[in-house]
């Protein structure tokens, strides 16, 4: 393991999860029948697919993802705990690689993985609960080249939509939500 390819990886996981709350502090429960940029996803399946997936990546710190998920909040509730425990998990307990399934995963390419899905769900939320805001510039330009390097055209179906195209003169953060999908 890399302790500094994990540091990098677990204070980009920090501004993941500061950019997400700001928009989880947005959403009321009026708004979870809402559709998202998830085609298909209201927004209520959307915050327990966040949900399910911050469970995992807390569960990641120990060294092995169960995939059954555990849930006894509200959704809302639950990405608010998780989202404050999560980073405490990685800077206090981590393992060098993780197992997930029949996988073995180097922790810094988890929690960068996680980083990407944390930001990008956020903007989800923000576009769906009020106007899209930006990914920040030092965040967007990493997770950029994260994106490029884990999410393959094998990886999309399910996960993530076709890449759509960017403006000639787009930044980071429109150039890595339409490489995700999202316009």
């Amino acid at each position: 393991m890399s302790v500094t390819a994990l540091a990098g990886a677990v204070e980009l996981l920090d501004r993941s999860l500061a950019y997400t709350r700001g928009a989880l502090a947005e959403v009321r429960a009026d708004h979870l029948g809402l559709p998202t940029p998830c085609r298909g996803w209201p927004l209520a399946l959307l915050l327990a697919h966040m949900d399910d997936a911050l469970d995992a990546y807390t569960q990641a710190a120990t060294g092995e993802v169960s995939l059954v998920a555990n849930r006894s909040l509200s959704p809302i509730e639950s990405i608010r705990d998780q989202a404050c425990a999560l980073l405490g998990w990685w800077l206090d307990h981590p393992p060098s690689e993780v197992g997930v399934g029949d996988r073995r995963l180097a922790a810094e390419t988890l929690v960068a993985a996680a980083a990407l899905e944390i930001t990008v769900h956020g903007w989800d939320l923000h576009a769906t609960v009020g106007a899209p805001v930006d990914v920040p510039p030092d965040l967007a330009g990493p997770l950029l080249i994260i994106a490029r390097v884990v999410v393959g055209d094998d990886d999309r179906h399910g996960c993530f939509a076709a890449a759509v195209p960017a403006e000639d003169d787009a930044d980071d953060s429109r150039q890595l939500l339409a490489f995700l999908g999202r316009d």
